[in-house]
């Protein structure tokens, strides 16, 4: 990892803040949030699409750990109201539902 890296990491992981769906729901009727899997690192991910890392961005696109979210995942999350993180790297919303304990 490259200095340049772990500071943008560092800069991303100051940026990500607990939030819940209705104050992203802006943001999915404008098709700009992306939901992150919860076995990856949020902040992983936005520091890839921050530095244009197509190859990895590409992998998880397609590989489903990263996507647009759709109305039955926003329906499902109207419903359950899970505890959420997000981070902007715009013109992207990145979401992901944090793990229960």
């Amino acid at each position: 990892m490259t200095q340049q890296t772990s500071t943008l990491y560092a800069k991303l992981l100051g940026e990500t803040a607990r939030i819940h769906w209705e104050e992203l729901q802006p943001f999915f009727a404008r098709g700009a949030l992306l939901w992150v899997a919860e076995e990856l690192d949020l902040i992983a991910v936005a520091e890839a699409m921050a530095s244009n890392d197509t190859e990895r961005v590409r992998a998880w696109l397609e590989g489903g750990e990263v996507a647009k979210v759709g109305e039955a995942k926003a329906a499902d999350l109207v419903e359950r109201k899970p505890e959420l993180w997000a981070v902007v790297v715009s013109p992207w919303v990145l979401f992901q539902e944090r793990a229960s304990n």
